[in-house]
């Protein structure tokens, strides 16, 4: 059968995608890039974000049309829901949209081969599967196939720290890690089929405490020292962290790995103390600035990047002031912002105090600019220098290609597509707010 995948939100639901796929292709399946000509349609979602579920039942609405109008034509039509919005309103979904035939949350999609077969076995049925198992997904998944130069390879999932804002750790689960020797055996193989960049992904990455083959753990700091002695690959990045769990040996990798992007994605939240112990996040501002002047030691060339939640319950205009302040203080190359918005079920949907929407919008748009601001002039700045860049795409027009700097910076060079998976040195010839241009030396072919 021929699938469609739509992926929300995060990078572990970007990577869980990749991974589905690869189950379908196991089982003779082939995607196709157009909803309207699939046998399966998939959606893979995210609870995160305020609206989440709103969004994928009018995303169901619209796929039951086309299954209904492929049914006229004598053609069946599956449809799936996977991810978190799954595990936090599989009720929901069984009751607005009986048409859809299965839902799995995100530590059972590994089971849809199972489940595509009783689905033919029994037609009309919809199966809802949102346990926690006990076996890890990891176990039963295919291969990592690559798709390009670089890969992401999950390491850990799940979440033990509880912040008040958060689903993750209701949908997703406690922590858990893979066994270091997995690890290191996926990423072989990636590197072996060309993969030149992998990037260790977690909910919580570097609370990593992986299991050796004689049953001892060990943190993500060995990990990537292990991964670092892989030949062939070429760049190493770990995303997402936790401030409290900078450990100092983690930070050692920053100065001794010439293989780790001089490039960190590390949330704040807030810069309001208040803020923090409301959201029960494990650090406070002053040692989250105390692991960036460590990290800054270790590495001088490492810049940050952060997540920002305004308008959460009981923010003042000191608190947002002070998010302000030390936003400016870091000088990030990149951020990701978002106004408080309730998920039911976390502690803080019901704490008194909420802000209004109005002044959510009004505060998020004045950290936007000031975060754009920091982003437009760090790229303006790299305008002149040599910057190593692993092309990964073809670009929108023709003849450009498109990659991505040691920064994560977005870069559009002209270029032919056997330049693509490659690391080519780029002149940068200007910057702009999202992304770079450049010249690539010595091009594997020149336009």
């Amino acid at each position: 059968m021929r699938y469609y995948i739509k992926t929300f939100g995060c990078q572990m639901n970007v990577y869980d995608s990749q991974r589905i796929a690869d189950i379908l292709d196991n089982m003779g399946h082939t995607p196709v890039s157009q909803i309207k000509n699939a046998d399966i349609i998939l959606f893979n979602t995210c609870h995160i974000r305020e609206k989440a579920a709103e969004k994928l039942f009018s995303d169901l609405g619209r796929a039951e049309i086309i299954k209904q109008d492929r049914a006229l034509e004598g053609k069946e039509t599956i449809i799936g829901v996977v991810g978190c919005v799954v595990q936090a309103e599989n009720e929901q979904i069984s009751k607005r949209a009986p048409y859809v035939n299965f839902a799995t949350g995100p530590l059972t999609y590994h089971r849809i081969p199972e489940i595509l077969e009783r689905i033919a076995r029994q037609k009309n049925i919809c199966i809802i599967d949102t346990e926690f198992p006990a076996e890890s997904k990891f176990d039963y998944l295919p291969e990592n196939h690559a798709h390009g130069g670089c890969a992401y390879l999950a390491v850990q999932e799940g979440c033990n720290n509880f912040c008040t804002y958060c689903i993750v750790p209701y949908t997703r689960g406690v922590e858990t890690s893979r066994p270091i020797d997995d690890v290191i055996n996926e990423a072989k193989i990636l590197v072996n089929s060309g993969v030149l960049e992998i990037n260790l992904l977690g909910q919580n990455v570097n609370s990593y405490h992986g299991e050796d083959a004689n049953g001892k753990e060990h943190n993500l700091a060995y990990l990537l020292n292990k991964m670092s002695e892989i030949e062939g690959l070429q760049r190493l990045r770990y995303t997402t962290s936790y401030p409290a769990d900078m450990t100092d040996d983690l930070i050692s990798c920053h100065k001794n790995l010439s293989k780790l992007m001089p490039y960190l994605h590390l949330p704040l939240q807030s810069g309001s103390d208040k803020i923090l112990k409301a959201m029960n996040r494990r650090h406070n501002t002053a040692q989250y600035l105390t692991v960036i002047e460590k990290l800054q030691n270790a590495n001088p060339n490492l810049r940050f990047a952060s997540d920002f939640i305004v308008g959460f319950p009981g923010e003042t205009d000191q608190d947002f002031e002070a998010t302000l302040k030390i936003a400016k203080q870091i000088n990030y190359i990149q951020s990701f912002s978002f106004k408080y918005s309730r998920r039911p079920g976390t502690p803080a949907a019901v704490f008194p105090n909420q802000v209004e929407e109005k002044i959510k919008q009004q505060r998020l748009a004045v950290l936007q600019d000031e975060l754009f601001a920091m982003q437009l002039k760090f790229n303006q700045s790299c305008t002149g220098k040599t910057m190593p860049v692993l092309f990964e795409s073809k670009g929108k027009q023709k003849g450009e290609i498109f990659g991505r700097t040691p920064y994560m910076q977005t870069l559009v060079a002209k270029g032919d597509v056997s330049n693509l998976n490659l690391i080519k040195n780029v002149t940068i010839t200007s910057g702009g707010m999202n992304s770079l241009a450049g010249t690539i030396i010595n091009p594997t072919k020149v336009l």
